[in-house]
C-alpha cells in the first residue's frame, strides 16, 4: 500500500475566507553572490488564511524553500510588503521578529534537528525555556505534547534511541509545545518509511483540522499535496495558486 493511500484527506473543515492570518504584497527575494545579483522570487503576492493547509512544491531551485523561510521569518524579502496578523513585518526589529518566530510559528524539518544529548522532553521542552519559562514548568507542558503525539513512554530518551517516525514525532511536539498558530513543515516525511511518513502526514492534517492550526508544507509529493487545502506551485521564482485536490 502507498502512503497516499493511508492518508485520510477527507473532512477538511477551513476558516472563513476573511480571516487573513499572512498577506504577501509584491515579495522580492535577491541573493548576491560573487558580486552578482540573482533574484529568486518574484512580485510573490499571496494570502494564508488562518486555519487552513497549503502545500509548496515546485523543482529543486524554484525558490519554495526561500518562500518558507520567508512565511518562518528566517530571511527578509528584498522588496515588497510582509503583514503577519496585521504587523508590517519589515518594520520590526530582528528581536522582535525573534519573538515573533517562538510565539507563533512551529517547525517541522526533515532532518529533524533534534539535540542528540538531550531527552526527548528536553527537546521538547528548549523553545520555552528561550521564552524564561521555568524548567518544571517547561517540562511538564512538554511531556503533554510527548503523550498527545503517542510518546509519552519515550519523553526520556535521547534521539539516538528512538525510530526515524519517533523522532519526527519528538519535533511535532517540540513545534506544537509554544501553541503556534502556524506551523511549517519542509518535507516533514521525506526521510521516513511509507507506512511512518503517513502517520506523520495524519498527525500534521488532524492538528490542522482539529485544533485549527494553520499548516504550510512544502513536498515533492503531488499526492501528498492533494491532501491540503491549496497548492502553492512555485516556477522559477513565481507562484500559481491551485486547489490541491485538482492539482
Amino acid at each position: 500500500m502507498s502512503v497516499n493511500a493511508q492518508i485520510t484527506c477527507s473532512n477538511r473543515h477551513p476558516a472563513p475566507a476573511h480571516d487573513e492570518f499572512i498577506v504577501l504584497q509584491g515579495i522580492c527575494h535577491d541573493y548576491q553572490t560573487a558580486g552578482a545579483s540573482h533574484r529568486v522570487l518574484h512580485n510573490v503576492s499571496l494570502v494564508i488564511v488562518r486555519g487552513r493547509s497549503y502545500a509548496i512544491t515546485g523543482a529543486s531551485g524554484s525558490g519554495k524553500s526561500t518562500l518558507l523561510n520567508i512565511l518562518g521569518l528566517l530571511d527578509q524579502p528584498s522588496s515588497g510588503r510582509f503583514m503577519l496578523e496585521g504587523l508590517d513585518v519589515q518594520a520590526s526589529t530582528s528581536d522582535q521578529r525573534a519573538g515573533l518566530r517562538n510565539r507563533c510559528i512551529g517547525f517541522v524539518f526533515q532532518s529533524f534537528n533534534l539535540l542528540p544529548r538531550l531527552s526527548a522532553l528536553d527537546n521538547v521542552a528548549l523553545p520555552l525555556l528561550y521564552r524564561g519559562v521555568s524548567r518544571t514548568q517547561a517540562r511538564l507542558r512538554a511531556g503533554r505534547q510527548l503523550q498527545r503525539v503517542g510518546l509519552g513512554e519515550r519523553a526520556l530518551n535521547r534521539p539516538a534511541d528512538l525510530s526515524g517516525g519517533q523522532r519526527q514525532r519528538v519535533a511535532i511536539a517540540r513545534a506544537l509545545v509554544g501553541e503556534p498558530a502556524l506551523i511549517l513543515a519542509d518535507e516533514p516525511t521525506g526521510n521516513l518509511d511509507d507506512g511512518t511518513a503517513a502517520d506523520i502526514m495524519n498527525l500534521l492534517l488532524t492538528l490542522n483540522r482539529n485544533d485549527g492550526v494553520t499548516l504550510v508544507m512544502v513536498t515533492h509529493d503531488s499526492g501528498l499535496a492533494r491532501c491540503l487545502d491549496q497548492r502553492l506551485h512555485v516556477q522559477d521564482g513565481h507562484i500559481l495558486a491551485r486547489d490541491a485536490r485538482h492539482a
